[in-house]
């Protein structure tokens, strides 16, 4: 009768080595940083692994047009965040294996 509960501590276990790891993976990602620029380098943004903006650097000849560099900035923030979040990928796949486990993405968002 208490033979099935082997397998749950089992599942249990791993959860727990699995959280563990993700925990750790967090860290690392936390403290990497993700450039990307738009408008030939007019525009450099920086990101850490959870995607939150760290450094701006605009080219004042940029500050000309309003509209383009308000475009810049948005282009540079999308490259960066995307660049993070590839990388955070990266990391969940070789954690699992390459397994796609649900939410498991969603353990980094508000991190």
């Amino acid at each position: 009768m208490l033979k099935g509960f082997g397998n749950l501590v089992d599942i249990l276990k791993n959860a727990k080595d699995i959280q563990a790891r993700v925990d750790d993976v967090q860290k690392d990602l936390a403290q990497r940083r993700f450039d990307a620029e738009a408008g030939g380098g007019a525009v450099r943004i920086t990101v850490d692994g959870r995607g939150i903006v760290t450094d701006v650097s605009i080219d004042p000849a940029a500050v000309n047009d309003v509209e383009l560099l308000e475009d810049l900035i948005k282009a540079a923030i999308g490259a960066a965040v995307a660049r993070a979040h590839d990388a955070m990928r990266q990391e969940m796949a070789r954690l699992t294996g390459g397994l796609n486990i649900p939410g498991l993405d969603n353990m980094f968002a508000g991190q």
